[in-house]
């Protein structure tokens, strides 16, 4: 893959980034189920969740960091941690006001706001880009069976998605930034080091209980950091070392399927009648970018 496929928005990641991003896709894909099955406080949650991760990638990093030489890309990682944990506080809350499936799906919006972002700061996303993640994210409210006879609870849980997808959107972009100067393990220890720091005071000051949970809970923190934590945001942070922000995002479509499946395997919620058309669609709008993407190359190539 060229360097500059990062700036191309619509291109297709080469073969290891779409391996990255297919694990990335199951290991976030594991969130939204563990998250309404744990009773943790959601800033508490946060916290270990992202503590957790960046003590596993420390000892990566620590080879990579040079302070001096790359001090623009570990501000950039350190707004992407603030970033990120007021994501997963209004995607956490989420998860335990509305279904998995329906939480999903409206979080599933990012790849429009990312589109939105890079549209705003000078970037080009072609027509048929945009009627691609349309048609995908028609797909994910199929999937998502979005009650219309909605609860107060509900309602904000929505709200709470809307914001989450707005602010992932705004994560993947300042990752992307950061990332142009500093290595993959060193952007993601102090980027998940920053986002714990970020919830901790939080929790406190809201008088949540930080240490004193039964087993069960700490194993859900542990399945969040492994699934989660490493195999889905560090796969994801590591394909946009070359990959547009807008891309990844777009990829993120898939974890609704893959939440919905492990919501009704893991709390019986029961899955939307819409599941296999919606999957399809979102298939199909996938389709439509990369389709867009050869046009574009047979173009260039002409």
């Amino acid at each position: 893959m060229q360097p500059h496929t990062r700036d191309s928005h619509i291109a297709i990641p080469a073969r290891p980034d779409l391996i990255r991003l297919g694990l990335g896709i199951i290991g976030i894909g594991t969130s939204g189920p563990l998250i309404a099955m744990s009773s943790m406080p959601v800033l508490s949650l946060i916290f270990w969740r992202n503590l957790g991760g960046s003590l596993m990638t420390l000892p990566f990093a620590i080879r990579h960091t040079h302070l001096k030489s790359h001090r623009e890309g570990m501000k950039w990682a350190a707004i992407a941690g603030v970033t990120l944990a007021l994501h997963f506080y209004g995607f956490f809350l989420a998860m335990r006001m509305t279904s998995v499936a329906a939480g999903t799906a409206i979080v599933a919006l990012q790849p429009i706001f990312a589109a939105l972002f890079v549209k705003m700061s000078g970037g080009h996303i072609p027509s048929r880009a945009w009627f691609g993640m349309i048609v995908s994210f028609s797909g994910v409210l199929l999937i998502s069976g979005i009650d219309l006879h909605i609860s107060l609870r509900n309602f904000l849980g929505d709200i709470a998605s809307l914001v989450s997808a707005a602010l992932a959107a705004l994560y993947m972009m300042a990752g992307s930034k950061a990332q142009r100067t500093i290595e993959t393990t060193t952007y993601t220890t102090i980027c998940y080091f920053v986002c714990a720091i970020t919830a901790l005071p939080m929790a406190i000051i809201a008088g949540d209980e930080i240490l004193h949970f039964t087993a069960k809970q700490w194993w859900i923190v542990l399945g969040l950091i492994l699934g989660a934590q490493i195999l889905g945001h560090t796969m994801f942070n590591a394909a946009l070392k070359r990959v547009s922000p807008a891309v990844v995002s777009l990829i993120v479509f898939f974890e609704v399927p893959v939440s919905s499946i492990l919501a009704v395997w893991w709390l019986g919620q029961k899955p939307p009648l819409g599941i296999i058309p919606g999957i399809a669609l979102i298939l199909f709008g996938c389709v439509l970018v990369v389709l867009r993407t050869r046009v574009d190359r047979a173009e260039a190539n002409d």
